[in-house]
């Protein structure tokens, strides 16, 4: 039986040289890496007491809806700024080149509530930083965070000390 790892396809030097990138479309498009995935971020979560699951667009909803459906949990998705159609809070973030704003509905977190956060990858860890400042904006306690592939090079967890972070797939690189 195929492992996880044998389902992401690896390009060397996109986008740049020296970088290998970690293509997680290849797991999507088979049943089996696919099923694999959603249930290795789920058992992450079966001993975790939570309230709501967190992603951002648009892995996040790939790999956060089913887990949620399956868990019988609401899910809130997190998107870029302007994609939302009600009142809505925002946080900035730095980006390698730049700056980008998301999004989150103002109610869509309750004070109290107990939130896990599930993404496809960390790099940097920008963008989930961001989305635990949105949660906390709103009262909620951020009680785990899960990736499906963690980029160890690039030191996103720095980022995320504090939180208990967990990832499925490790690549010491970037």
């Amino acid at each position: 039986m195929k492992k996880l790892e044998d389902y992401v396809r690896s390009i060397p030097d996109f986008p740049e040289e020296g970088v290998i990138f970690r293509d997680v479309t290849t797991i999507l498009q088979d049943k089996d890496g696919l099923r694999m995935s959603v249930d290795q971020i789920q058992a992450c979560l079966e001993d975790e007491d939570f309230d709501v699951i967190v992603g951002p667009e648009s892995r996040g909803f790939i790999f956060g809806v089913p887990i949620a459906y399956n868990m019988y949990k609401p899910f809130i998705p997190v998107r870029k700024k302007g994609k939302l159609p009600y009142e809505t809070i925002e946080q900035e973030y730095d980006l390698e080149y730049g700056s980008a704003t998301i999004e989150m509905h103002k109610d869509a977190i309750k004070p109290g509530q107990k939130v896990v956060i599930i993404d496809d990858l960390i790099a940097t860890g920008g963008t989930i930083e961001a989305i635990t400042k949105l949660v906390e904006k709103l009262g909620g306690e951020v009680v785990k965070i899960v990736f499906l592939i963690e980029l160890e090079g690039l030191n996103g967890r720095e980022k995320l000390k504090g939180y208990n972070v967990e990832s499925i797939i490790k690549y010491p690189g970037k």
